[in-house]
């Protein structure tokens, strides 16, 4: 007769089964041996498996390293408990270091527990960047509510161009007057002239020295 495969049992849960039960029963004669009686000698068990299971599964969840140290302190218990039963100890005379030791446990466990559960999960690292990558850009998805219309859009109009404006005629006589006045500037202060320098000392218009300037800029 071939067993259905949805109660098929499984050799890793039926091993942990009796390791738990075995264990359970070592931590219950180890509270009772030392002065934990009745219900209180089973409640040792099972606070240690919480405790260890709590540790495990933050572990897991990969929220934080304190859980190793919770997870150790459980287990730690739990094969001590194995050893001391195992005829290492002697039951019917307890040190009293180890009363101490399972007396002061629920406080212990309470503690652990507490910080298990209540302790901040750890933040997700943000993702390496290479060396010169820039950060990039959040996408923003733009929507447009409106289509623009090619016929409806207004044609701007090109404004007139402006006529050159007419430069002044130097006559020679008078840009040979200018550049000896330059000179004589240029001798003195040892700076061009200016085309407003040059008005004052000609009496002209700024158009034509402006010229004349420029003229002797080429020159």
């Amino acid at each position: 007769m071939i067993m259905p495969r949805s109660i098929r049992p499984d050799a890793v849960l039926v091993q942990a089964v009796i390791a738990g039960a075995l264990s359970f029963a070592h931590l219950h004669d180890l509270a009772a041996a030392a002065g934990q009686s009745g219900w209180k000698a089973w409640a040792y068990p099972v606070s240690v498996d919480l405790l260890l299971v709590a540790a495990w599964r933050r572990l897991r969840a990969g929220r934080d390293r304190s859980s190793w140290t919770w997870f150790a302190i459980a287990l730690a218990a739990s094969l001590g408990a194995n050893v001391a039963t195992a005829g290492l100890l002697d039951l019917h005379h307890v040190p009293a270091w180890l009363r101490i030791l399972v007396a002061g446990w629920p406080a212990l466990a309470f503690l652990g527990g507490t910080l298990l559960v209540h302790a901040p999960a750890a933040a997700t690292p943000a993702p390496e960047r290479e060396p010169g990558e820039e950060p990039a850009a959040p996408e923003v998805e733009v929507h447009r509510t409106d289509t623009p219309n090619p016929a409806a859009a207004p044609t701007p109009e090109l404004a007139p161009a402006k006529p050159p404006a007419a430069v002044p005629t130097v006559p020679p006589a008078l840009l040979d007057h200018a550049r000896s006045i330059a000179d004589a500037h240029r001798t003195a202060t040892g700076e061009q002239i200016t085309a407003d320098a040059l008005t004052a000392r000609l009496g002209l218009p700024a158009p034509t020295c402006q010229a004349i300037v420029a003229q002797l800029q080429l020159a």
